[in-house]
Parts: C-alpha cells; structure tokens; sequence
C-alpha cells in the first residue's frame, strides 16, 4: 500500500522540523520526505494537504478504561477507537479497572483484548501495572513479577498515604528499571472537599480543597526521592505552589518528571459557577493563579508533559448535582484540537512546543523512544486539520462515554487520519 501526502504542514519535535514538505509512506514505511515528490507508484493514495499538518503520532501517560469491570462506562474497543479518533498512537491504562491490574493474568488478559481490536491506526496499549494489591494502598504487589510484563511502569493511579511504604516502594523499584508514576494528595487534607479552596469556592458554595492537599504531600514524596536516588513521574499536578516544589527539586537535580491534565490547562475554578458535573475533576481545578502557573511551567519545561487522564462515565453517574458527581471527565479526542486553538493559535506556544508535549516529552517519561517521522521509520503519526469544524454530540464521539464539558459544542480542529504500523 502506497500513499503520498502532497504540500502538508509537516511537525516534528525530535528533529526540529516544520516544513512544508511532501511525504511517501510504502507499505507502513515513511519512503520519502520531500520538497516535492514527483516520482512515485502510480496506485498511491493521495492526500492533499495543504492547510494539514502531519506530524508523528500523540502519547498519552494515563487515561482509565471501563473495561474490565465498567463496561457500562466504556469499552477497551470503544477506548481505542476515541484514542485513535485524537491522534493518539500509544495510550498508557492505568490499573483502578475491575479487577485491578495488579497480577500477570489481568495484564495478560488486558493485551489480549486490545490485540484482538488492533488494527492499523489503533494505538499502542501498554497498562501500568498496580504498585499495591487492588490499588488499596495496603499491601504491595508482586513487583518483580510484574516487571516482566509487558507494562508501562507501575503507578496505582490514587495517593499512596503510608510514606514508609512509599519508602520501601521506591527502594525495592530501584533495581528493576521500569517508569514509576506517584500521585501527590494527601487525602484527610482534602476532606469532603469538592473544588479547590478560595474566594471562588466561596462564592459558588462548594466545599473547597485546600492546595496543601498537593503541597503537602509532594513536599514528601520529594523528600523520599531524594533519599532513595529512585526516578519518579509525578503526576496530576495541579497547583502554582506544587509548580514551585517541582522546580525547586530539578533545580537540586532530583530525578523527576511531572505532568498536568490538559483540562487544568484550559480551565480554572471560575468555571464552576456553571455548576456542571463534568467539572469536577480529581485533583479540581485549579484558581486562575494556578492555571497561569501550569501553563507557564508547561512552557519553561518544568512540567515535562501533558496528559489527558481521559475517565469516562455514565450519564446517569454524572447526571447529579456537582458535589455528588464522581470526578472525571473524557477528553481523548478532544485534547488536540482545543489546546492547539487555546495556545497554538493565540501565538503562546510554538506548534513544535505543543506536540513535545503531547507526543515527544510523554515518551520520554515512559522511558521510550518517541514516535518521528523519519525515513526508514514505521509510520506512527496523524494528519491534522486545524482549521475543520466539528460538533462534539454524543453520537460524534468514538468513545462510549460523553461526560464533557464541551458536549453540544462547535470544536475548531479535527485529527483526519491516525497511522500506526
């Protein structure tokens, strides 16, 4: 199979490049990147690309499945499918599924079902392996068991709140070499809390969480990091202050990554006066304060990469007043499109900036070597067309769930095609 893409926009952060060029793949192999390509087969498929961008293919850190467990909330196809339908070629699972992933039978069974929905352009599906027995942050898995798989790295995806296991985690994890992935909350600080404390909570009447809740718990986790010696993702970091913490302790050389959620990015505490359930999310909003801060760090590299923690729900879970809904919302096909019109457009971020944060940085977080187009390299990448409109209704979305804000809104920007070989 043949297929030429003439005059696009070509992306790619590895090598620098933004160009308008003309690519050939043949047979699931980028053949040529040209100027302008005349010579080629006669069956090619052809795509017009100019106004398109292509560039390689985005990775997500963390999003949850429905399936095994809450089929109800989402399909491992219908995952992959909404993964594939934002450009998404590789897509890290964290283990909260039931049963949790947290033996080699249930990752096992996780790559067989994702391998029998695997086709061309469908992501890449690695779990992350639980770090505590049913993800309860009681007992620890069988670590070195587990490291023997075919996973991501080990995260339970919740707080861990016992820092003597936090400890012993960390020492034991050193020598097996896999991504470890912590969650920064202390949750008796959070309390019955449901958005971030401030005069905005006040205001909206919601009981707040206070940033401590993250500073707090960072300021210890980064305390036992230091001590081991053991490289550590950190995830989920929503607050100016954690922002600080974080560059501070790269400054000290500590071996950390982090990441926020794209939605912490786009939105801020303000927009809870809506009171739409789709807004609550775990860790909450932050203040417009934060939201600068993320944003700023995002740019200066302090927070490594973006994630998309895409956690899908039914209507009826989330078709309740905001403090009884659960937190979590959808965004895989939806991430693209609205940070590249947010940051890209407005001129904050360079297009190469956004895709090293999407695609490149998460990679190098797993430890992996990131998706490029290059010749002599396997296709795994999508073509974008920034400028397409489109209508985010429950029937458009590829995923089964549409607990979204933007739900019934008109979204600029839309992934035209995903290659994955």
């Amino acid at each position: 199979m043949n297929e030429l893409l003439k005059q696009v926009r070509l992306l790619d952060p590895t090598s620098q490049t933004d160009r308008i060029a003309d690519v050939l793949i043949t047979d699931g192999i980028v053949t040529a990147v040209e100027d302008a390509i005349a010579d080629y087969p006669s069956n090619a498929t052809i795509y017009e690309g100019s106004g398109l961008i292509l560039a390689p293919g985005l990775v997500d850190l963390y999003s949850h499945s429905g399936e095994p467990g809450f089929e109800e909330r989402e399909t491992l196809k219908s995952l992959m499918q909404a993964a594939a339908a934002g450009g998404f070629t590789r897509i890290a699972i964290l283990p909260d599924t039931a049963p949790a992933l947290d033996h080699l039978a249930s990752i096992a069974w996780l790559h067989d079902q994702a391998n029998l929905q695997s086709i061309v352009s469908v992501p890449l599906v690695q779990p992350w392996a639980a770090l505590t027995q049913e993800v309860k942050g009681q007992q620890l898995t069988e670590l070195a068991e587990l490291a023997t798989a075919d996973i991501a790295g080990f995260a339970d995806g919740k707080p861990l709140q016992n820092l003597m296991m936090v400890r012993r985690l960390l020492e034991y994890l050193q020598p097996l070499g896999k991504p470890i992935m912590l969650w920064a909350c202390d949750r008796e600080l959070t309390g019955n809390g449901v958005m971030r404390e401030g005069s905005d909570s006040i205001q909206i009447g919601l009981p707040g969480i206070p940033a401590i809740a993250e500073t707090a718990a960072l300021s210890a986790l980064l305390e036992c990091i230091e001590a081991t010696g053991t490289p550590v993702h950190l995830m989920r970091i929503s607050t100016a202050r954690g922002v600080e913490l974080i560059r501070k302790a790269k400054e000290r050389g500590l071996p950390i990554t982090a990441s926020t959620s794209w939605m912490h990015l786009l939105l801020n505490t303000q927009m809870i006066a809506s009171y739409d359930s789709n807004l609550r999310l775990d860790p909450p909003l932050g203040t417009p304060a934060d939201q600068t801060a993320l944003i700023d760090a995002v740019h200066q590299g302090v927070i490594d990469a973006i994630a998309i923690d895409h956690r899908p729900y039914t209507y009826e879970e989330k078709t309740v007043p905001f403090a009884e809904a659960p937190p979590g919302a959808i965004g895989l096909e939806l991430a693209l499109p609205l940070l590249w019109h947010r940051f890209v457009e407005s001129g904050l971020w360079t297009a190469i900036k956004l895709w090293s944060v999407l695609s490149t940085r998460p990679a190098i977080c797993l430890q992996q070597k990131p998706p490029e187009i290059a010749i002599g390299q396997p296709a795994e990448m999508l073509l974008f067309d920034p400028q397409h409109f489109w209508l985010a209704k429950s029937h458009s979305l590829k995923s089964s769930a549409s607990n979204t804000p933007w739900l019934d809104q008109d979204i600029q920007g839309q992934v035209i095609k995903t290659w994955r070989y």
